[in-house]
């Protein structure tokens, strides 16, 4: 499907093993469709036929200690289990999924503050080579991990359109501040901060797109304020999407129309309210002026409302932060050293901390002799944690539905965060092919079945400049891939079984369940939840099994009624022998399978009354996907399946125009 793309970049010869880790996870994803299995994406170089040998006797990494404790942040820490195998698959997801999902700032009493009065810090600046020219004149930024750059969007009257309480306690600010007259205009970037606080930046970075590499991208139409040490030691930054040009933004003009920013704002809060790390959206404001866009690239451009997001993360470095570098030779390679030193020390300081007494390592072949021995070097603990982040994250998507649609390099966290919103989508009929990005077609590269596959072939593109810069050995990279693979695999499994409700993991039952919804395109978030419905009674009658489902099972003839008829006695039987009460099944179903989720014509309704001025429905949709676990009677309507009009252009699938 990809053998055209060119997927090199000019760096020190190393040899990048992209290895069969492939061939562990797409089994696992297309027998449970019973789909024939498309190619999977090109490997970075050439495998030679010493190293094709070595791939064929290889076996996963086996571990010699079974816990690797890793801290995303000091808010809260994940346990993560290197030692499971193919076989647990009843394990409990150790996920930064969950704590994301069990956080609760509200309970904490912490000291609210003004924006005048927020602790700011700088370290991205103080600690990195910077760009010395600070003009956002589009050219090719050299040996910089930075370009300081202000925001220069032109405003009108701007207006602020949503806003979150949940990541203003984020930052300890308190929420009263969204009620200022000038808040719309410093976080439009039109008003600077009082007293200098903010230190603006543009990021630079490079990455591979659609699978080809696209050389210097960056910080286009982002700019950095800062970034915020709360009361919790936590380190936020906040971002501008949408505040003009940087030096990044080659023949792009640095904005952001007011479409993509509502959902961008929407999805940045729903994923977080379904457990999956993200970047998180403090506000949204108009700019009052109008910005000219091709939504297709058919020659039909139109005046559409500017807008601005203020994106929060603890850092939006990316894959390609580090790929950049060494595409630029040896004299870069250095700064690959230093912004991996900066990563660490910031964001993962339990890595520099990790003693070898931990005895963390890992077997590379059959024979053990070829051992990966993570406290001797910082740097292959990280790139291990980075592929098991991105890993867990992957499977959290494909466990709501959720397809990213633009997977390139530049878009991948160093933190394992979803990041960039642009033409997302949740599976409604479910379609392991589906992509709702329109640059993606006809090849889908993207789409939703493929997401593993690219998961790994990212990491691969991540390692690759590690070893060029030399702080991983080839057998490190391998270890850091081999990882990904078997934590995705653990962790997929576990979130299905919790989704049914079973005591264990069941290949073949699921793997039927995904092939009837796959042939009678049923809804993916509809199904789930509605299961949770199901008795554990095996002598129901058969005529009264599909009764729970019947809002999912539109349309069905007889052959496909009875298939589902078989499918409903087997996981019957399965409920029945596990013991577990009805009730209690019920409850944890329905706090792992959401009854919303932010579905692309939602999105758009919200979208449409606010073009016309009305920010009402926006609002409301916040509220109702930041817990979407719940019930909110009342709002049956946004857990409906879309209407006719959902399937247009433009709403179902859009393009990467912003």
């Amino acid at each position: 499907m990809f053998s055209h793309l060119s997927t090199s970049y000019s760096r020190p010869s190393s040899p990048l093993f992209f290895f069969s880790s492939f061939t562990a996870i797409r089994p696992l994803i297309f027998s449970l469709l019973s789909l024939p299995s498309p190619p999977p994406p090109p490997p970075p170089t050439p495998l030679t036929a010493t190293f094709r040998r070595k791939l064929l006797c290889s076996r996963p990494c086996r571990m010699r200690s079974t816990k690797f404790v890793c801290e995303v942040s000091k808010g809260f820490s994940t346990s993560v289990s290197m030692g499971s195998s193919e076989k647990d698959g009843n394990l409990s997801v150790d996920s930064v999924t969950v704590d994301f999902k069990n956080q609760n700032l509200g309970k904490e009493r912490v000291n609210l503050k003004q924006l005048e009065d927020l602790n700011w810090d700088h370290s991205f600046v103080r600690e990195l080579p910077g760009d010395p020219r600070t003009d956002s004149i589009p050219r090719q930024v050299l040996h910089a991990c930075y370009t300081k750059v202000s925001p220069s969007v032109e405003v009108d009257n701007p207006q602020l359109v949503a806003w979150s309480e949940l990541v203003a306690k984020l930052l300890d600010l308190d929420p009263k501040e969204f009620e200022r007259s000038d808040f719309p205009a410093i976080f439009s970037g039109a008003t600077p901060f009082a007293g200098g606080q903010v230190l603006p930046y543009a990021q630079c970075y490079g990455g591979h797109q659609f699978g080809m590499w696209a050389g210097q991208l960056g910080d286009g139409r982002a700019i950095t304020l800062g970034e915020l040490l709360n009361s919790r030691g936590e380190r936020w930054e906040l971002q501008l999407k949408g505040a003009g040009k940087t030096p990044y933004s080659r023949f792009a003009d640095g904005l952001a129309v007011l479409r993509s920013s509502i959902r961008e704002f929407l999805c940045s809060e729903a994923m977080h309210g379904l457990g999956i790390p993200t970047t998180r959206a403090l506000c949204l404001v108009t700019t009052g002026k109008y910005v000219t866009r091709d939504m297709f690239y058919d020659g039909n451009p139109k005046e559409e409302p500017g807008a601005i997001v203020c994106r929060v993360a603890q850092s939006f470095l990316r894959f390609g932060s580090f790929q950049i570098h060494a595409s630029r030779g040896k004299e870069d390679l250095e700064i690959i050293r230093a912004l991996a030193d900066y990563t660490i020390r910031h964001h993962f300081p339990h890595i520099e901390s990790m003693s070898n007494s931990e005895s963390v390592s890992y077997s590379t072949s059959e024979e053990g002799s070829s051992v990966v021995d993570l406290p001797s070097n910082k740097y292959a603990a990280w790139a291990v944690e980075v592929a098991e982040r991105t890993a867990s994250l992957v499977a959290s998507w494909q466990g709501v539905g959720f397809t990213h649609g633009v997977l390139n390099t530049d878009n991948m966290s160093v933190l394992g965060l979803t990041i960039d919103y642009g033409p997302f989508g949740f599976l409604d009929a479910f379609d392991p092919s589906y992509t709702p990005n329109t640059t993606d077609l006809p090849g889908r590269r993207y789409c939703f079945a493929n997401q593993p596959d690219i998961g790994l072939w990212n990491i691969a593109q991540f390692t690759s400049p590690l070893l060029a810069a030399e702080l991983i050995s080839d057998e490190e990279a391998n270890c850091a891939m081999e990882r990904y693979g078997t934590k995705f695999m653990d962790e997929y499994k576990s979130i299905m079984t919790r989704k049914l409700g079973l005591p264990k993991y069941d290949k073949q039952l699921i793997s039927k369940l995904l092939n009837n919804m796959s042939v009678d395109k049923v809804d993916y978030t509809n199904f789930f939840r509605l299961l949770s419905n199901i008795k554990a009674d095996v002598s129901i009658p058969e005529e009264e099994l599909l009764v729970p489902l019947k809002a999912v099972l539109l349309d069905i003839g007889k052959e496909r009624r009875e298939a589902w008829i078989s499918w409903l006695q087997t996981y019957i039987q399965e409920l029945a022998a596990s013991g577990i009460p009805d009730e209690r099944r019920k409850v944890t179903m329905d706090s792992v399978n959401p009854k919303f989720i932010l579905r692309n014509y939602l999105c758009q309704s919200a979208i449409d009354a606010a073009e016309q001025g009305d920010y009402g429905e926006v609002q409301k949709l916040l509220k109702v996907m930041v817990r979407p676990y719940d019930e909110h009677l009342g709002m049956e309507k946004y857990a409906r399946l879309p209407p006719a009009w959902a399937s247009r252009p433009g709403v179902c699938m859009l393009s990467c125009s912003s």
